[in-house]
């Protein structure tokens, strides 16, 4: 029986994977657009352990307005920012949350998932990939602002999306280009943040363990 991969060795592969498929050119362009990012200011401010979390309302894909304060009035919410439907490495987050949803539930948690996608865009993630967790669109990034997560996609890169059929601009709305990093929040029901994930190396997320573990310590 093979041993089970943990997501970061699953989104590491997917990245090695995807780095080898393209052309040599390409990916300088992709490291240099890398590195610019790691060495940026992006999610400095973003709230960590302790703080309170930022309240927000946002629809869901059947127009329905989401409050985290009124949902935190069920019980902590694990957070989940993600930059879309065509990140392959959203899409193994998205399994790996899914896997554990029962779990999360069974703690007396819900989890929510928000991206800059719209309402359309956000269906159709989630019927692709048959999630069975609530995703909220965060249109203009305004929650990801709140959050200190918002980035914009190098210029550099465009050329490249467009060729991968990867249309950020169709899919959120507007041409800003600009994506929250993913990032993942534990909240209590007071509110305040009990643990968090974030990481500008874009590539790599919270271990589903991690978050399970975080919810089994509140």
């Amino acid at each position: 029986m093979s041993e089970t991969k943990t997501l970061s060795e699953q989104t590491q592969k997917a990245l090695q994977d995807f780095i080898s498929n393209i052309p040599e050119e390409a990916q300088k362009i992709v490291g240099g657009a890398f590195e610019k990012l790691l060495k940026s200011d992006a999610g400095a401010n973003a709230p960590t352990k302790g703080e309170q979390a930022p309240d927000f309302e946002l629809p869901n894909v059947r127009g329905d307005d989401t409050r985290l304060t009124e949902r935190l009035k069920q019980g902590p919410v694990v957070l989940s920012f993600y930059r879309g439907g065509w990140c392959p490495f959203c899409n193994l987050e998205f399994k790996a949350l899914s896997d554990i949803l029962p779990q999360i539930e069974n703690k007396g948690a819900s989890l929510i998932g928000i991206s800059p996608e719209l309402p359309d865009a956000s269906l159709s993630t989630i019927e692709k990939h048959e999630l069975p967790f609530e995703v909220l669109s965060d249109s203009g990034n305004k929650v990801a602002d709140k959050y200190g997560l918002v980035m914009t996609v190098y210029e550099e890169l465009h050329p490249l999306y467009k060729e991968w059929g990867i249309d950020i601009a169709a899919a959120n709305g507007d041409d800003s280009y600009r994506l929250p990093l993913p990032a993942t929040f534990i909240i209590k029901q007071d509110g305040s943040i009990h643990a968090c994930y974030v990481n500008k190396d874009y590539t790599t997320r919270m271990e589903p363990e991690d978050i399970l573990t975080a919810l089994d310590s509140i």
